[in-house]
């Protein structure tokens, strides 16, 4: 008799994803391979259950997904038409406090710094007199202290959302209109284990005097001073 210990027979693993979740999956698949575009229709839905070999039940479950990604419209006289996806549209259902653990929050806050030094290209190439009076302007009115505090969410909003507005990429503005409560929620939290302490810092004012030499370097070493107390708490 054979040991059963030196046999043991081996399952195939079961394939526990849903009948919709296959279709889902087989739509996809479709529009790329077929490479639709913007203002495309799919077939109707009697014909994609046939092909698909599942009920139209299970079909229209799989659309309304799609339909709730962005995907696809229905509209009326053609049926499911592919559009434009709201790519960032999902994200801000869940983009609070409340609903992310500590984890993703801090990952969070690592990525609206991370953007903020990122984008420095983008805004040197784009930037102009106006946006640079409009600058000064900002500065003269927002809270700019010698460390991270004080720190004001609306003046956040007010002066970075100008930096990302002239970057010209929705959606990085976008983004970080998103990422910004979620910063200043992870700064004052006691989340980060880190205290604030004062260090070389640029004010408000002194980057748009290094913004004004238009060099996307001094103003990238810039802003990463700017962020300096911020990155000093996450930073081993």
């Amino acid at each position: 008799m054979s040991d059963t210990n030196s046999a043991i027979r081996k399952f195939p693993v079961i394939d526990t994803s849903s009948l919709v979740d296959k279709a889902e999956q087989s739509l996809i698949d479709y529009i790329q391979f077929n490479k639709l575009q913007v203002g495309d229709v799919l077939p109707k839905e009697l014909d994609l259950a046939e092909h698909l070999g599942v009920s139209r039940t299970v079909v229209r479950e799989a659309m309304l997904r799609l339909k709730t990604l962005g995907l696809i419209e229905s509209k009326k006289h053609k049926g499911a038409v592919i559009t434009n996806p709201d790519v960032l549209g999902s994200l801000k259902k869940i983009f609070h406090p409340s609903i992310l653990d500590v984890d993703t929050l801090k990952d969070l806050f690592e990525m609206r710094l991370a953007l903020e030094v990122g984008i420095a290209d983008f805004i040197i190439n784009k930037i102009t007199d106006e946006d640079i009076i409009e600058l000064e302007q900002l500065a003269e009115t927002i809270v700019s202290g010698d460390t991270a505090l004080p720190w004001s969410i609306e003046d956040e909003k007010k002066f970075h959302g100008k930096l990302y507005e002239i970057s010209g990429n929705g959606m990085l503005l976008e983004l970080q209109e998103m990422l910004i409560p979620i910063f200043n929620y992870v700064h004052k939290s006691g989340i980060l284990d880190k205290p604030i302490v004062k260090g070389e810092f640029i004010s408000h004012k002194e980057l748009v005097e290094v913004l004004k030499k238009k060099c996307a370097n001094s103003y990238r070493q810039a802003i990463r001073t700017h962020l300096n107390n911020h990155f000093e708490r996450i930073i081993n």
